[in-house]
């Protein structure tokens, strides 16, 4: 019995090469008892009335995998918050909210994409409080497709463009934070957390505020590898 975590995919035309993992993903994981996809499954979802190749092509091979009997749940990220409740009839998913805890094989495991644990990162949390807005997303989805398209692509021009120039504390200011972890695990209750958002794969053991020992697991990206975390009994 095994269950499988990716996030950060960040699936878009202009990489076939992370298309075909993702495809060779799909076709050898009929076996799972579960996929959980822990956001940016795309680069960006700009609303479930996408009717392009792209898209027709991603929902095909999650439904064929659905279809096999692979329960699969999806939690959005900052690049597919978008991602809705059709989106989830046509491919047989279910959607999870940020923040959810599972039961893994009789231990409780929390679920995140893991951008609100930055929380040094001030304005992209000032940014994500504004996009994320439910007044805003809806605005958003009644705009049409190709105004949706160009506001992402500029979104996404400004991103690349100031990458390049960040300094290794502003690194550091958008990775997670330690007393963010602390809280968020004791809020819920748990000793083991999952999340992507950061590219920084890696399993952070230490201690809770109580002594119990925690565990972090952090997903890498798709971009050089096709990076996923499975849990077996």
């Amino acid at each position: 019995m095994t269950t499988a975590f990716i996030a950060d995919l960040h699936l878009s035309p202009g990489r076939p090469d992370i298309l075909d993992a993702f495809a060779n993903f799909c076709e050898q994981s009929t076996g799972l008892d579960a996929l959980y996809i822990l956001g940016d499954l795309f680069d960006a979802w700009l609303g479930d009335d996408d009717s392009s190749d792209f898209a027709f092509q991603i929902k095909s091979q999650i439904k064929r995998l659905s279809d096999s009997g692979v329960k699969i749940y999806f939690m959005a990220g900052n690049r597919d918050f978008m991602v809705g409740e059709r989106f989830a009839t046509e491919t047989g998913i279910t959607l999870l909210p940020d923040e959810t805890v599972i039961n893994l094989y009789g231990e409780r495991i929390l679920l995140m994409h893991g951008d609100t644990l930055c929380t040094l990162d001030k304005g992209y949390l000032r940014y994500r409080r504004v996009i994320q807005n439910p007044v805003v997303t809806g605005v958003l989805r009644n705009l049409p497709l190709s105004w949706r398209m160009r506001i992402a692509n500029k979104l996404r021009q400004s991103s690349n463009s100031q990458r390049p120039q960040l300094t290794s504390e502003q690194l550091y200011q958008m990775d997670a934070q330690h007393p963010a972890v602390l809280q968020v695990m004791e809020k819920h209750q748990v000793n083991q957390l999952i999340h992507g958002h950061t590219h920084r794969p890696a399993i952070h053991c230490f201690k809770l505020s109580d002594g119990t020992p925690a565990k972090r697991i952090v997903l890498g990206d798709w971009y050089t590898q096709a990076s996923v975390y499975r849990a077996s009994k």
